[in-house]
């Protein structure tokens, strides 16, 4: 009997060990699918792509600047626009030629230019662009391009099947900062007010230092299921970077 039992363990262990390793295997890896000058586009999740252009700066140099695009049968949404025109161009190329998809919307995640560098060419490609409303007064002020439609506190898009979330928890980075998340692949995309691993506070001119931590918490509270995190500079991570930045602006 106590050979049978042995055996019985033996396979049971087998099995667990198995499933454990498939489960490993489908496991996303993050892979760059496409290299230019001026754009870098990654696929992060199968339904998900960070799109990375380029901004040079007197302060920071030559830094990277990070966007989403979300999919769902053949249609998308772009979170943030590349930082300039001639890359914003080349992004939409790209979407519409290798994914074959209808670009839904533009949704700038604040007013600077590494959010909404690019959302003139977008509106002449008649893509609705839709923006928190200080987003948008914000932009009037500087005499930057206008986002085109406005919403208060959140607002849902439909991307085929599928929808993706914009919401404001609170200032930081700026005073209209906003996230986005797509709860079919648990992809966060933070902006600018969520940083990379081990990044510094960075530029800090529009910012609102003594709310960030508490902001962060909001949003680590509303998304628990969060399993991709994309900040607005620096390389994609999970829930850490979360706790990351709410520790890096924590105050006494």
């Amino acid at each position: 009997m106590k050979i049978a039992i042995d055996k019985l363990l033996i396979i049971v262990l087998a099995i667990t060990t198995l499933n454990c390793g498939s489960q490993k295997q489908k496991v996303f890896r993050p892979k760059e699918i496409y290299k230019s000058k001026h754009l870098i586009i990654t696929q992060i999740t199968k339904n998900s792509f960070e799109h990375t252009s380029f901004k040079k700066t007197n302060d920071f140099g030559n830094v990277s600047c990070n966007g989403l695009i979300v999919t769902n049968n053949n249609e998308a949404i772009v979170i943030d626009t590349p930082t300039n025109e001639k890359s914003s161009k080349e992004l939409i190329h790209w979407i519409k030629e290798t994914l074959n998809c209808k670009i839904n919307a533009i949704v700038p995640t604040h007013f600077h230019d590494d959010c909404l560098g690019g959302l003139k060419v977008f509106q002449e490609n008649d893509i609705p662009s839709y923006a928190y409303l200080k987003t948008i007064k914000f932009a009037q002020e500087n005499k930057f391009t206008v986002p085109e439609n406005g919403f208060s506190d959140s607002l849902i898009l439909k991307v085929g099947d599928e929808t993706i979330i914009a919401k404001f928890f609170g200032e930081g980075h700026t005073k209209d900062n906003i996230i986005c998340y797509f709860p079919y692949e648990h992809v966060l995309f933070g902006g600018c007010l969520i940083k990379a691993r081990n990044a510094s506070k960075g530029y800090l001119g529009d910012s609102n230092v003594k709310d960030w931590s508490k902001t962060v918490k909001r949003i680590k509270k509303e998304y628990q299921d969060v399993k991709v995190v994309v900040p607005g500079h620096g390389d994609l991570g999970d829930k850490k970077l979360l706790d990351y930045t709410i520790k890096l602006f924590k105050t006494q």
